[in-house]
């Protein structure tokens, strides 16, 4: 077993990281436009901190979630007053990105009971049961400002848009919520998981019947080893419950793959199979974390700690003396070969910083 003090050797360190990260965060911009999206004229911005977007969504939960088990004010006042701000502006078209930032609103208010949040959480769900559109089998199409990606399943769908619809979901007592969640991992599991590794596929078309590029890509996997604990968290499924082994089971084989697959330096690769391509942060900081809360859950077995810490010693060294994280690639869309995913730029992002210190912040968890 690895000792933990040997990786870090004060909490200390451990807690200024979380905050230049969470400082740095809140600077990152597209100065230059080198970064936005253009989907036939209309125009995204995938980088921004100040954006209504899947970006930001997972930004704001790995900082919220920080400020649950840390109460660090700083990240309560990082998240509600970009709310404010949003709120101000306006709510963007509802699509499965644009659905993340739901799941912190959701927490925030569990929290706080602002009645400012309900119409969002209720209007929001409601979107995704009667009007997201769907696939073959009732899954959730993942639809987003560009193309229809009509038919198509993602890894991603699971996190930006089941997790807040679960949240919700038992948040204001919708028994159709919870269910309507519970079917979405199913189906995305039946048709993304890859049965030779236990990894996942990126997407699976039901037109053309197939995972595109069969890529086993590091965050869209990262994106599992995260929503499996938090699924079974949220639902508090208890021990004994089918769905619930069923979904450790579902991760248990993923870690195996994992665990065979991290580079030397403690990060993974973009595609996890082939050391080729570059080592990327985020993914790795959504490993760790799942990982991680999968053992302080008691989910897993601690044995499994290891792998995590091994991560963990990696990422400290990809964060920079300003908090920015290194080599975090940008959104990444659908790959019809390999080498797209292999060259997939790199530059800071909002959940490059929030992936780590969700890591970062579960690891504070072990020193207790």
């Amino acid at each position: 077993m690895v000792i933990l003090e040997q990786l870090f050797v004060e909490k200390r360190v451990v807690e200024e990281k979380i905050d230049r990260m969470i400082e740095n965060l809140t600077t990152i911009k597209d100065d230059n436009g080198e970064f936005l999206l253009d989907f036939d004229g209309l125009i995204v911005d995938d980088k921004s901190w100040g954006i209504w977007n899947w970006p930001q969504g997972v930004g704001l939960y790995g900082i919220y979630k920080n400020y649950q088990i840390t109460k660090n004010p700083k990240a309560l006042q990082v998240v509600e007053e970009w709310f404010e701000q949003r709120m101000l502006e306006g709510a963007p078209p509802k699509n499965v990105n644009t659905m993340a930032p739901l799941l912190a609103m959701a927490y925030l208010y569990e929290d706080t009971k602002d009645s400012r949040y309900l119409p969002y959480l209720e209007q929001w769900a409601e979107w995704v049961m009667h009007d997201m559109p769907r696939t073959d089998e009732n899954g959730l199409q993942h639809a987003t400002y560009g193309p229809e990606n009509r038919n198509q399943l993602w890894d991603d769908t699971l996190m930006m848009t089941a997790l807040p619809l679960a949240k919700i979901g038992m948040l204001l007592n919708r028994p159709a919520y919870i269910e309507e969640a519970k079917q979405q991992f199913m189906i995305h599991i039946k048709y993304l998981v890859d049965k030779k590794t236990g990894l996942w596929f990126h997407g699976w078309t039901f037109e053309e019947r197939h995972n595109y590029a069969q890529a086993l890509w590091a965050r869209g996997n990262c994106w599992i080893t995260i929503a499996i604990p938090e699924i079974i968290e949220i639902l508090d499924l208890q021990e004994g419950d089918a769905l619930r082994s069923f979904l450790i089971n579902t991760l248990l084989d993923q870690l195996t793959a994992l665990q065979e697959m991290q580079d030397e330096s403690g990060l993974w690769h973009t595609l996890l199979d082939d050391p080729s391509s570059y080592v990327e942060a985020s993914a790795t900081a959504g490993f760790a974390y799942g990982i991680l809360k999968a053992v302080h859950k008691r989910y897993i077995d601690k044995a499994w700690e290891d792998v995590a810490y091994k991560a963990l010693a990696g990422l400290i060294e990809q964060v920079a003396e300003d908090g920015e994280v290194q080599n975090v690639s940008i959104g990444t869309g659908m790959g019809e070969d390999l080498e797209y995913y292999k060259n997939i730029a790199i530059t800071a992002m909002p959940y490059g910083q929030s992936l780590t210190v969700l890591a970062f912040t579960e690891l504070l968890v072990s020193f207790c």
